[in-house]
């Protein structure tokens, strides 16, 4: 399927958990299914595919665990809990669609790559830690995790205070030449889970991991463009973007130049907690050679493409 348009699907975190359901294992695969139905009309239209998702639930409560067991068991650093949740996700992610797949009578291989996300060592964001993570505590709480753990913490918001981690800028993805092969094979691969483990070369030219959390829609745009994809397509919980988001002059953005998005990027519209670095990894992969982004929920992937639902994202 080589000949075939590629499209990078990233699933938003709130794929898999969804606020206010209890997070057990059997909700997250239930989350899952439901949330194939936009990836499985692109097969359907002949897509070559790569999947991406978030982590920020699972992540969270991978550190949970690790707190409960500290002084039981050795604690686990965030670049392996990345690792971790990339397998556990994926794992959920390839066994519901292929399952979906078998039932449809469609007949495409699925694999998912733990993939490790190159950073540069002296990215300013790993001296500026700005990547809120895990859960929310007390100021007396976070003093102590300050004290004892060498934890960052900052106020997020008013909701509590919350660990913050560097989030630096994904330059390639190690495993991007296997992804692109396998892709043009006609096989949907899941990949860069979570942004992808941070690694970097170190002074023997050898990968080294870091502690750190990359945004999964960067890490998305790096992946989209080392598989020559024409699309990005981010779906998330809302059906579109829009300006003054969530007041009375809401206004919902349908299809809309780059060239308009930067301007409203520029105007403050977009909020870097929310849907801000959606809107820059767009930006990022439409400067580098894509040609059509689609921002919108779930089960709307498909009607976004053909124009019919969501934001459309085209150059000109």
């Amino acid at each position: 399927m080589a000949s075939a348009k590629t499209a990078v699907v990233a699933l938003g975190g709130n794929a898999i958990t969804v606020p206010g359901m209890e997070d057990t294992i059997a909700n997250q695969f239930s989350n899952t299914r439901r949330s194939l139905d936009g990836i499985i009309e692109l097969v359907r239209d002949g897509y070559n595919l790569v999947v991406t998702h978030g982590n920020g639930p699972q992540v969270g409560n991978a550190l949970l665990r690790n707190e409960m067991a500290r002084g039981t068991a050795p604690d686990l650093p965030l670049g392996v809990l990345v690792a971790d949740t990339q397998g556990g996700m994926g794992y959920m992610i390839e066994q519901s669609l292929r399952n979906r797949l078998k039932r449809e009578q469609i007949k495409r291989e699925v694999v998912t790559i733990v993939t490790q996300m190159m950073v540069h060592e002296n990215d300013p964001a790993i001296n500026n830690p700005t990547k809120f993570i895990g859960q929310f505590y007390t100021e007396k709480q976070a003093r102590k995790y300050e004290q004892n753990l060498g934890w960052q913490m900052k106020q997020d918001a008013n909701r509590g205070w919350r660990r913050v981690v560097p989030s630096p800028t994904p330059l390639s993805s190690v495993e991007g030449e296997t992804i692109k092969q396998l892709v043009q094979q006609g096989n949907i691969v899941i990949a860069g889970g979570g942004g992808g483990i941070p690694v970097y070369i170190d002074s023997l030219g050898d990968l080294e991991g870091l502690d750190a959390v990359i945004d999964k829609d960067w890490a998305s745009a790096v992946i989209a463009r080392e598989v020559g994809a024409q699309v990005l397509c981010i779906l998330t919980s809302v059906d579109q973007v829009s300006l003054h988001f969530g007041t009375d002059e809401q206004q919902d953005l349908e299809t809309v130049t780059l060239r308009e998005l930067k301007r409203y990027r520029d105007e403050g519209h977009f909020p870097p907690g929310s849907m801000g670095p959606k809107v820059d990894a767009a930006i990022a992969f439409m400067e580098n050679g894509g040609e059509v982004v689609t921002i919108t929920s779930f089960n709307l992937a498909g009607a976004a493409l053909r124009g019919e639902a969501g934001t459309r994202i085209v150059s000109e």
